[in-house]
């Protein structure tokens, strides 16, 4: 049986991973965030950023850098999961 700390260890590896991932396009990032409902002020309150920050990240002007990168990219593989591109 597996204890907690090598299921913990497994966890932050995919984790670790999944920061590595390649992000949506710029345009699916904003589409995914609409589709949900969500302004990019909460985006921005939820990943502790600035709504700034975000309107850059959906314009390709920059990119998450971990650790919000792990939690965007978690974030619109989600909301990818709930609302599938037409």
């Amino acid at each position: 049986m597996p204890t907690e700390d090598e299921l913990f260890s497994a966890v932050d590896a995919l984790l670790k991973e999944v920061a590595q991932r390649d992000l949506p396009p710029v345009e699916e990032r904003r589409r995914l965030r609409e589709a949900a409902g969500l302004s990019q002020e909460q985006l921005a309150k939820a990943l502790k950023s600035r709504r700034e920050t975000i309107g850059n990240w959906e314009a390709g002007l920059t990119e998450p850098r971990p650790p919000r990168r792990a939690a965007y990219a978690r974030l619109l593989e989600a909301l990818a999961a709930r609302y599938p591109s037409p």
